[in-house]
């Protein structure tokens, strides 16, 4: 008799187990076949980089002021990774090679989206004036 109760307990997980395999086999088939389409809207793309944080922010900021005076939608600002850039120099010209300095450059860098700008937003985003040391990239995706 524990024979056959053994069996008849290992059976059904068996099937509940090859069930449940099926179940999922049809759900992750019936979600592929569904296809979202999404609205593309223009876009700016502004990419602002400089050597110190502080006049960074100031000049975001300037520009986000600027876009949000023609109410625009914004993204951002982004924080993106900062590029660090390091040099290693000897201290002297002909001998102690062992003794060297090091010294770095740190890039900081903002990204800011600008969704549906109209033609107002880019004039006014071209003719901005911002502080010496701070560069941007527009691309329109």
């Amino acid at each position: 008799m524990s024979k056959e109760n053994n069996t008849i307990k290992t059976e059904p997980k068996k099937a509940v187990s090859a069930k449940k395999k099926v179940e999922t086999k049809k759900t992750a088939s019936a979600g592929s076949g569904k296809k979202k389409e999404k609205e593309i809207s223009p876009m700016l793309r502004i990419r602002i980089r400089a050597y110190e944080y502080k006049v960074l922010d100031v000049s975001v900021q300037q520009i986000i002021d600027t876009a949000l005076r023609y109410d625009v939608e914004i993204r951002g600002p982004v924080p993106l990774p900062t590029e660090i850039k390091k040099y290693t120099v000897n201290r002297s010209s002909f001998v102690y090679k062992t003794s060297r300095e090091q010294f770095e450059m740190r890039i900081h860098k903002r990204l800011i989206d600008i969704v549906n700008p109209n033609q107002k937003v880019i004039e006014s985003l071209t003719n901005i004036s911002l502080p010496s040391g701070v560069s941007i990239d527009v691309k329109m995706v």
